[in-house]
């Protein structure tokens, strides 16, 4: 039922989308102005660097000095913006780019004629702004996640950006794919079985979010394309004092592209090994009514996939941007549907380590496995510019979400024993997830005598409601776990049980947030920074099991009895502070404190009982070094993270339970960033960190050992070139390592997944407005395993080549 309501949500939604877009570009090639009406005009110009070279997307920005209406278009590759339907007035131009210094010009005067405005841009020094994204990352840009629009090199925390040019010519269509561009940041942890996407970082779990939405259920969650992305940020560290309920590991923020006032379509077709082709298209520009832009982003994407593994994702997510005055009104609808395979078993753990001397493809999970996800979010949000003095921004979104999937329980009862697999289960499970998430934040600006603040405040309120319900069915061994054939061919003769060795349950649950917080960037002086925050929250959570399931006990060992409301109430405090000084403009130490709260309220951790939220305080300090003028961005850190009453799941006497362990992780980590020539760019990131279990009040063996999936080291690289042959420009090639170091499948660290290393590489041509790149991933064909599940390791690809044409077309090309 959940599935077949996305599917008309979903096709209702691309049909209205499209029809809307169609009638949109109608309405504005039938207003013609009449001859009562004032003459539109029209002012458009060049960017251009020192040497005359065009700068292509930089941001301009113009704003009618009467109606404070502001408008905002983006340079293509000719360096060439264009602001058409402009009445007659006096304007403001801004104009910002990676790299060199802001250009602001007041009281451009258009009247009676066209004008044309060319702007030669310098470069900046370290204490100008620029914020515009570039296909390297530079302390210079200002991140959406840090909420206060303060730029990297000014935060003491580490925050990194990876851009969408980064992953694309790695060939990555799914968030999984880029991540390690990130330092410190890993796939894997509990339940990485494939069909949704858990990461960790800095050893910790990591949350979430789109456009600064919560994806909703922590663990139960699902897998993130790259549809209509602009760049991924991360926070690393607890950001509860920003977000609220989240987890210590740091924040992940999928931020999407918006609508632009000009004209411009693309798309790209990738394919290659394991069936798999992937469709992404976009469309946006003005809609003919004054202010208001769309934009429209879909894919499609299928695959085979290696070890069976196939997967449909179909997805759009249509927006609309109104300028109304001082008001900039966004709305935009998030619509998935996404099919998956399950692996939960991958390779089976014999001897300590994932079983050796069988096919890299062989199966030890269901054959007919599946998982089916839906998402639907529709969001509006409302930036209002009162004065120069305070913004308000209204942010309101709604979640729907669907999880089904018939999968095999992952536990260490699942082992060889007598040469056979033995302890396999079966699960099947509906989860189905609402949240109504409303964010009101109004952002001062102002000095108290010669010191700057940027003060953020805040009220959120987050309510969340789940339904889920699963059952488990023994399955028969597998006779010969070095040639294995899973017996099973469908569901008959299957038995569903529902008692503390077979995981069931059939729960409602409901939570209430609400939330008061303030941060205040402080500019002491030109070198010294200063960043305070404060939240307050409050979590009111409830379970409501509607049977009794026998054996399932809460963690004090009392029954959990169907019918009767299980309520917890918490009141959080999360604070952080930091500062940072500028010993000169290439060298920036920082130093910072903070500290994060998460309910234990989820679709998985609530099999034994709400839970007290889980708690942890870091300490953090680095240097940050932008070197020559910006082209190369070092960034440094050392961390001490405590986390407490962390849920960790376990198999105890065969029973699935979730126990309540504390951790610790200190450790070193680098990210290095740059454009070393105008044609070579390079970037690689480094992590030593050594997390691990330090108490565990239940009496597992486990102090001193690894959390799950946590590796002690980490390294990628990654670099591309972009030269000639014969004359003709627009050729690029690039290559990369990835590094992990060994991980484990539970704390009790009997079993772990060996370390690896994998190379990537591309090779690709563009012609404007074509492209075409070959990616060829893992090209040793190495064997190597993603993430450590608690039966078995989940498998990475072997060798894979893959093809992409694109093309971006824009009004003016």
């Amino acid at each position: 039922m959940g599935r077949r309501l996305v599917s008309r949500v979903f096709y209702f939604f691309l049909l209205f989308s499209f029809s809307g877009v169609s009638s949109g570009i109608a309405v504005g090639q039938a207003s013609s102005p009449s001859g009562s009406q004032a003459r539109q005009l029209t002012i458009s110009g060049e960017v251009t660097d020192p040497s005359g070279a065009a700068v292509a997307n930089a941001r301009v920005m113009l704003t009618n000095n009467q109606s404070q209406i502001e408008q905002r278009a983006t340079t293509n590759g000719a360096g060439l913006y264009s602001f058409p339907s402009l009445p007659a007035g006096s304007y403001t131009l801004i104009v910002e780019a990676n790299g060199f210094a802001r250009y602001e010009q007041a009281n451009v005067a258009i009247a009676g004629q066209n004008l044309a405005l060319n702007i030669a841009l310098k470069l900046s020094s370290s204490s100008q702004s620029v914020t515009v994204r570039d296909d390297y990352q530079s302390l210079q840009e200002v991140a959406a996640i840090d909420k206060t629009g303060t730029k990297l090199e000014d935060l003491p925390a580490s925050v990194q950006v990876i851009s969408k040019q980064v992953l694309t010519e790695q060939g990555a269509t799914m968030l999984s794919q880029g991540i390690s561009n990130a330092s410190g940041v890993n796939y894997g942890g509990q339940d990485s079985k494939g069909y949704y996407d858990h990461f960790l970082i800095r050893g910790l779990n990591a949350q979430i979010y789109s456009d600064g939405f919560s994806d909703g259920d922590q663990l139960g969650g699902i897998s993130h394309s790259l549809n209509g992305v602009e760049a991924v940020e991360i926070l690393e560290g607890p950001g509860s004092a920003l977000f609220g309920s989240g987890a210590p590991g740091g924040t992940i923020d999928i931020v999407h592209y918006t609508p632009s006032s000009e004209f411009q379509y693309g798309g790209s077709v990738q394919g290659g090994s394991f069936g798999t082709i992937t469709n992404n298209d976009y469309i946006t520009g003005p809609t003919g009514v004054e202010g208001l832009d769309y934009r429209v982003d879909a894919t499609f994407s299928h695959s085979d996939g290696f070890r069976e593994l196939w997967s449909h994702d179909y997805e759009v997510r249509p927006a609309l941007e109104w300028r109304l005055g001082n008001h900039t009104v966004e709305f935009a609808t998030d619509i998935r549907q996404i099919h998956e395979t399950p692996d939960s078993y991958g390779l089976i753990y014999f001897n300590g380590a994932p079983i050796t001397n069988v096919p890299i493809d062989s199966k030890y999970s269901t054959p007919f496995a599946w998982a089916h996800e839906g998402f639907v979010r529709p969001t509006v949000t409302d930036t209002w510019k009162v004065n120069g003095f305070l913004t308000i921004n209204n942010r309101f979104s709604f979640l729907h979400r669907t999880l089904d999937s018939l999968a095999n329980g992952d536990s260490t009862r699942t082992k060889v024993s007598g040469g056979e697999v033995v302890g396999r289960q079966l699960r099947q499970q509906g989860d189905t997830d609402d949240s109504v998430d409303y964010q009101f934040e109004p952002v001062w600006n102002f000095s108290t005598g010669t010191v700057h603040h940027t003060l953020l405040t805040g009220f959120e309120y987050l309510r969340q409601t789940m339904a889920t319900q699963r059952d488990t069915a023994d399955l028969p061994n597998i006779p010969d776990a070095f040639a294995p054939v899973p017996p099973e061919t469908s569901l008959a003769g299957l038995t569903f049980l529902c008692d503390s060795t077979h995981s069931c349950d059939d729960d409602h649950l409901s939570a209430n947030y609400f939330s008061l917080y303030a941060t205040d960037q402080i500019d002491v002086t030109d070198r010294l920074k200063v960043r305070t925050g404060m939240r307050e929250d409050w979590f009111g959570t409830s379970l409501t099991p509607l049977i009794t399931v026998p054996g399932r006990v809460d963690s004090e060992g009392q029954p959990i009895v169907g019918g009767v409301t299980y309520t917890r109430n918490d009141a959080p405090v999360s604070w952080n502070a930091g500062a940072l000084y500028k010993i000169s403009s290439n060298v920036i130490p920082y130093f910072g404190v903070s500290t994060s709260h998460l309910a234990n309220f989820n679709s998985e951790n609530t099999q034994n009982g709400i839970g007290a939220p889980e708690a942890a305080l870091q300490y953090e300090a680095g240097i940050k070094f932008p070197l020559f003028n910006n082209r190369v961005a070092l960034d440094t850190a050392v961390f001490d993270v405590i986390r407490n009453n962390v849920a960790t799941p376990v198999t105890l006497n065969g029973v699935e339970a979730v126990v309540f362990d504390s951790q610790r992780t200190r450790g070193f980590e680098a990210s290095f960033d740059s454009r070393v020539t105008d044609h070579w760019d390079l970037s690689a990131n480094v992590t030593y960190q050594d997390p691990v279990i330090t108490d565990n009040p239940q009496g597992i063996t486990s102090i001193g050992n690894r959390p799950q999936g946590a590796p002690a080291h980490m390294a990628n690289l990654w670099s591309t070139y972009r030269f000639s042959i014969a004359g003709v420009s627009g050729f690029r090639a690039g290559a990369g390592l990835n590094y992990m170091g060994r991980t484990f499948s539970d704390i009790t660290n009997v079993n772990h997944i060996p370390y690896y290393v994998i190379g990537n590489a591309m090779f690709g041509y563009t012609k404007s407005p074509w492209s075409i790149d070959l990616n060829v991933d893992n090209f040793t064909s190495d064997r190597y395993f993603l993430a450590a599940n608690a039966a078995g390791a989940y498998v990475g690809n072997p060798i894979a080549a893959y093809v992409r044409v694109t093309w971006n077309l824009c009004s003016h090309e």
